[in-house]
């Protein structure tokens, strides 16, 4: 088990490095679409483990993965997955033949280091390591943001650098502030900073000090998640970002940020009163999702839409947390996995449309059913999807989080997300079918741009779909497992301590 989440963090980085030294991108693209296909059959393999027994650590919980962060690095490496094979039709099709061997390397190179670093976000028990992994996250994807090396390219991995860089040394300030915290703890000086001792022990810390930390934490690593009001680098990076980064950012990046949240939501929650941080959550959540309900009415760029819609959804997110109760943390995790896929899903649609139309303007997107029949059927099915209309797998999450907010009391709270929702589902309404009928421009071509891109879509479809209709039990397993940390549920291992699971 240690050595499969070893061989998760060796995988990326020399799959990186081969593919930066080989000079021929059809043998990059093949070398990244298997490192990727091992990653996700380890992933499985490691979730399948945890699930069965308890949590597994090493290296005085350096390395470390329970039910949570299982789930989140499933999600990783899925949606890694489904975005390697994206970016083989996507990458022939963005850049000149002439320039595939000179820019897939670096492409595949970034994109690994990437992934790596959210790998190792999720697999840390230090909140060092975690904290330092996030923002080498931001490091790495500013290169990938600026990939095309353009003017606005550049402009928005600039923002998107120095805000998250801001937002990230708030970070470092409330790890900083939960370390003090913790002091009149007894820790050996090597489990200073590991969460699960500090876990163990929360009741003991200082609230005073704990009350300002968390509030350090959400901002900091709220930066990084797309909370508002420290959204503004979100649309300019996803709407510059090569499409298969502008996925990854959305649908595994936000979330890598939200679990560093949630890590120290679980440790202040055992120290201080849950309507405190429910209540934070919930600020975050509902001005989140307000201000993106704005702006996705007016926008006129694709993957700008996408984006606010990205901050949208991470609303949501946060309101299913703060609403509490197990319905409302279930809620929030399921809306985790739909969200990232159905994102994703839109992103890649995106994609294939801009390349065919040349353009990312949704007023000049017509009649993409009749001239790209498979995305355009896609683009209409993920846009129902992500609008929240069932049978898909976002309208089940958000029925949870409603659900748990109206039964908790926050009557208030929960209208708001639901007159959101209602006008959210109006306006992607509005904009897919105009763009999936009506009579296509002159001069635009006919057919798929590539079939490894038709693929990527059908890949991330089928869960959609079923996830609307039924839960498998392994995924209820990993809610339920996941909920129960979040929630203050102890277990076993948490009562003798990490040194139970080596």
């Amino acid at each position: 088990m240690i050595l499969m989440l070893k061989c998760l963090l060796a995988i990326p980085l020399v799959t990186g490095c081969l593919c930066l030294f080989i000079k021929k991108g059809r043998v990059a693209e093949l070398l990244n679409l298997l490192g990727a296909s091992l990653c996700f059959t380890i992933s499985i393999l490691v979730l399948t483990d945890i699930t069965k027994g308890q949590p597994r650590c090493d290296f005085d919980g350096l390395i470390y993965v329970d039910a949570l962060g299982g789930f989140f690095l499933f999600l990783t490496l899925l949606l890694s997955l489904a975005i390697s094979i994206y970016s083989i039709g996507y990458m022939r099709q963005s850049l000149n033949k002439a320039d595939l061997d000179r820019y897939l390397g670096r492409y595949y190179f970034y994109l690994n280091l990437f992934i790596l670093t959210m790998i190792l976000a999720v697999t840390t028990g230090n909140l060092g390591i975690l904290w330092i992994s996030i923002e080498a996250t931001t490091l790495i994807s500013t290169c990938l943001v600026g990939f095309y090396n353009e003017r606005t390219s550049l402009e928005a991995a600039w923002k998107y650098l120095i805000i998250c860089a801001v937002g990230i040394t708030f970070a470092l300030f409330g790890t900083t502030l939960f370390y003090y915290a913790s002091l009149n703890i007894p820790f050996e000086l090597r489990n200073t900073l590991n969460w699960y001792e500090i876990t163990r022990f929360a009741d003991r810390l200082d609230p005073g000090l704990t009350k300002v930390a968390f509030i350090f934490i959400l901002i900091g690593y709220g930066t990084k998640a797309g909370f508002a009001p420290m959204h503004t680098w979100l649309p300019d990076a996803h709407s510059q970002a090569p499409t298969p980064v502008s996925a990854l950012l959305s649908g595994v990046l936000l979330k890598c940020a939200l679990y560093g949240i949630l890590r120290f939501y679980i440790i202040a929650g055992k120290c201080l009163d849950a309507a405190y941080l429910n209540n934070l959550l919930l600020t975050f959540g509902i001005a989140s999702l307000v201000i993106a309900t704005f702006f996705i009415l007016i926008q006129k760029d694709l993957k700008r839409l996408l984006a606010y819609s990205s901050l949208e959804h991470m609303g949501i997110i946060a309101a299913g947390i703060g609403f509490g109760g197990l319905l409302g943390v279930y809620g929030a995790l399921f809306h985790v996995l739909n969200h990232a896929l159905v994102k994703s899903l839109m992103f890649f649609v995106s994609g294939n449309l801009s390349i065919r139309y040349h353009t990312k303007n949704m007023e000049n997107i017509k009649g993409a059913v009749e001239t790209m029949p498979l995305t355009g059927t896609a683009l209409l099915l993920g846009s129902f999807a992500l609008a929240g209309v069932p049978p898909f797998n976002i309208f089940m999450s958000e029925i949870a989080i409603l659900t748990a907010g109206f039964s908790s009391g926050n009557i208030l709270a929960s209208c708001i997300i639901l007159v959101s929702l209602v006008i959210v589902f109006a306006g992607i309404v509005k904009h897919s079918t105009a763009m999936a009928f009506n009579s296509p421009p002159s001069g635009v071509g006919r057919g798929e741009i590539d079939g490894w891109t038709v693929l990527a879509c059908s890949i991330l479809l089928v869960p959609i779909v079923i996830l609307g209709i039924y839960i498998p039990n392994f995924l209820d397993n990993i809610f339920n497992q996941s909920v129960c940390i979040i929630t203050g549920e102890e277990t076993a291992w948490m009562k003798e301590g990490f040194s139970s699971m080596k």
